[in-house]
């Protein structure tokens, strides 16, 4: 992969041993005046990135201001959603926009999704050598 970095997978329950094992990428989230260094749970399955409501609170998001609702399905279908967009800063690479379903899910990661996360980076998961390779999408050629 061009212009790429390499970011190991993390275990939060080391008593699972390898199973255990999750792509956290460490990132920071920009907004006005407000960031956020974080790390957000890849997830190719999801279909939006899905930002916690504390982290949208400390970005200064007020929740009666955000009027674009959004409804979303498996664990968080019960929680009512916002979309808010944000600045990524990932490794080295030029800040990219992203679109959040920000929930008022408490107990829930950040997730990077397909929706636009994936659309915007390449990721390679060498799931066996605990380690993930991150690059930006390539430029389209014209």
């Amino acid at each position: 992969m061009r212009n790429a970095e390499r970011y190991p997978f993390i275990s939060s329950d080391t008593a699972l041993g390898e199973a255990n094992f999750r792509p956290y990428l460490p990132f920071a989230l920009l907004r006005q005046q407000s960031s956020v260094t974080i790390s957000a749970l890849l997830d190719t399955g999801a279909s939006v990135n899905v930002l916690p409501y504390s982290t949208g609170i400390e970005l200064g998001y007020k929740w009666e201001r955000q009027t674009t609702a959004l409804s979303l399905t498996g664990n968080l279908a019960q929680h009512e959603a916002r979309v808010v967009l944000a600045q990524a800063v990932v490794g080295q690479f030029e800040p990219v926009q992203l679109v959040f379903a920000w929930t008022q899910a408490r107990n829930v990661p950040l997730i990077l999704g397909q929706v636009n996360f994936f659309m915007e980076f390449d990721v390679c998961f060498y799931r066996s050598q605990l380690e993930f390779v991150v690059s930006p999408k390539a430029p389209v050629s014209e």
